[in-house]
């Protein structure tokens, strides 16, 4: 009788066992889905090149209302195609501020790099967030950003957009293949806000040659359409 009375206690102890390795396991699923090389820098797999439609960031913070409408962006020379960051990967997932506090920039490399990345907000944010993970100097890094731009051909349709333009963004990607002929559609993802166009990411190697990105591809604007603003100030 006694032992039919402890097999049920048993059971009953044996699955809150269970129950509570299962949900161990599920908590630390997350931290083992990340990268091994998490965060050390130099330790990843290949770029991004993010080129950001500079109308769209101007339209979006004349709406918000915000600094960002002022600033040398949004009201200097008509700015298309700017250098959002040249962001290491991984095959999923992504490293960010692999050293903190991070080496300090400085402000001559900086200066340097308004032509490319009209923000210097931005360029500081990179650097922290991006830069410090290529496992580069500061001023290799940016030499970096700058071989990458170079080596893209931004679409002659797009250098002096004078109205706004609707297309689908396979057709934006498309204008870029043509223009770059050794990119190809697996290297290259349109992303969007709500309507808008916001950037064309390109994927390279750590050698800066095209290569292809599947995650990032996935992650591309699903939109059958999206606006382009015009081109602003000058």
């Amino acid at each position: 009788m006694f032992d039919c009375l402890r097999r049920p206690a048993a059971l009953f102890a044996t699955t809150i066992v269970s129950l509570a390795l299962l949900l161990g396991a599920l908590a630390v699923a997350p931290a083992e889905a990340q990268d091994r090389r998490q965060n050390a820098p130099g330790a990843f797999d290949f770029y991004v090149l993010s080129l950001s439609w500079s109308p769209s960031f101007c339209a979006e913070a004349e709406e918000r209302g915000g600094r960002g409408s002022r600033s040398q962006q949004c009201s200097g020379r008509p700015y298309s195609f700017v250098v959002h960051g040249l962001w290491p990967q991984y095959e999923a997932g992504y490293p960010e501020y692999c050293e903190q506090p991070s080496p300090r920039l400085p402000r001559n490399i900086m200066s340097s790099m308004l032509d490319l990345m009209p923000a210097p907000g931005l360029i500081y944010n990179e650097w922290d967030k991006h830069g410090t993970c290529s496992g580069l100097s500061a001023k290799a890094y940016f030499e970096a950003i700058r071989k990458a731009r170079a080596a893209i051909k931004i679409p002659q349709e797009f250098l002096d957009l004078s109205q706004a333009k609707t297309l689908a963004p396979a057709a934006i990607e498309d204008a870029f293949i043509k223009a770059n002929p050794k990119l190809t559609n697996s290297a290259i993802a349109v992303t969007c806000n709500r309507t808008r166009l916001s950037e064309v990411r390109i994927c390279l190697s750590k050698d800066l040659e095209f290569r292809s990105c599947d995650e990032v591809d996935r992650q591309a604007c699903r939109r059958d359409e999206v606006n382009m603003p015009p081109l602003r100030g000058g």
